[in-house]
């Protein structure tokens, strides 16, 4: 069986924190799956396993072997590139100017960069470098899944209840999807509903959207293209082009748009998170490689929020604000753009550094309510973040 290593490119990793503190790139949801299941999708059945941050290979175990085919977990693959990883011969590589895409040999070659030959990408390829081309690339990769999770299948039938706008055909729900009541609009793109998803009447959904399984949107949830909701998310409110990866809730009132939630965050109900500056401004985004506020070029930024993040009741988010992994945000006026990992408060009565025996607690509570348990390798992963986060407090 052929063995596959998913890779991390350092740099980039370094660019998508906080949402890499808890996982290795490609373990990032873009479209209906993550990268990782894109690639494993398209190269077929072999043993997986990861080339990441040192503290996550216990999580994320690495299984090398004398012959590995490297594949670039930022990478978005299609059909014609994972085509062209499998048919490379033994030190060869697909490279795209300084950035290696796959790379079929041995691991010290991989490591020092010793090709026999390099080839350019059949195509060129999408991917993440920065944390806002998640919420960017969205609304295509949605289309690009759907293509491909759909091909050959038919969808559940649609129900007399639900109203549809646009081509129907463009609408595919799994088994156990629930749509009664809502309306559904494709003229910009597809809606994929996953397996035992519940859109609830009176929710208007417009694609590109994808619901995975077990998800939940809201009565009188207003969904706006470019959306993703991972595993067991539950949505209210209006939402615009943002990428759920899963187990998190925004049940509730409120605004979120041009954003990144991670996993086991929940959005207290009204909260809210602006995406546009009042003066119409490009938008300058934290970045933890650089440790400073970047320029972006954009003029929509939101919210980016790492995995076991709360806000409280009317919460307000001004633009582009970054919050790092197992934040507590409560009280009223704005926080500021950037807040480290694990410390919790507000903007008026100010923050304090969370304690991790009380965040181990929560964190039990809120996994064990989808029969999900907080393991010790976990533990071990959320001490190293804690470590690493006291140099940005």
């Amino acid at each position: 069986m052929r063995n596959i290593i998913i890779f991390d490119d350092n740099e980039t990793r370094r660019q998508l924190l906080p949402l890499t503190h808890t996982r290795p790139i490609a373990k990032i949801r873009i479209g209906v799956t993550t990268i990782a299941e894109k690639w494993q999708n398209m190269l077929g059945e072999a043993r997986y396993s990861w080339l990441t941050a040192s503290y996550l290979q216990e999580k994320f175990p690495l299984l090398a072997e004398g012959t590995n085919l490297m594949i670039a977990g930022h990478v978005l693959p299609s059909p014609s590139l994972a085509k062209q990883a499998l048919a490379l011969g033994e030190g060869e590589a697909i490279i795209d100017g300084e950035q290696v895409i796959a790379f079929n040999g041995k691991p010290e070659d991989f490591d020092n960069r010793q090709f026999t030959q390099t080839h350019a990408p059949a195509e060129q390829p999408s991917r993440i470098n920065k944390l806002y081309d998640i919420f960017e690339l969205n609304s295509k990769a949605i289309c690009d899944d759907f293509a491909l999770i759909t091909q050959g299948r038919k969808s559940q039938p649609i129900p007399d209840t639900a109203t549809v706008i646009g081509d129907a055909s463009q609408i595919f729900l799994e088994e156990g999807a629930s749509v009664d009541g809502a309306f559904l609009n494709t003229k910009k793109g597809p809606i994929y509903i996953g397996k035992d998803v519940e859109i609830m009447e009176c929710a208007c959904i417009r694609g590109p959207f994808a619901a995975c399984h077990d998800a939940k949107v809201k009565i009188g949830a207003k969904i706006y293209e470019g959306t993703t909701l991972g595993p067991f998310c539950k949505v209210g409110g209006e939402v615009e082009n943002t990428v759920f990866i899963g187990y998190s809730n925004k049940a509730h009132d409120g605004f979120i748009g041009d954003a990144v939630v991670g996993e086991w965050c929940n959005l207290g109900g009204g909260t809210t998170a602006s995406n546009l500056k009042n003066d119409y401004g490009e938008i300058k985004l934290w970045n933890y490689s650089s440790q400073r506020f970047e320029r972006t070029g954009r003029q929509f930024v939101g919210l980016i929020m790492g995995d076991h993040c709360k806000t409280g009741v009317n919460c307000m988010i001004n633009t582009a604000t970054v919050l790092g992994v197992g934040v507590n945000i409560h009280g009223s006026g704005f926080p500021r753009n950037f807040v480290p990992s694990f410390m919790e408060g507000s903007s008026n009565a100010g923050f304090k550094e969370v304690n991790l025996k009380g965040f181990f607690t929560i964190a039990e509570r809120v996994m064990a309510r989808r029969g999900i348990t907080l393991t010790d390798t976990d533990r071990k992963m959320y001490e190293s973040i804690h470590a690493i986060a006291k140099k940005y407090k």
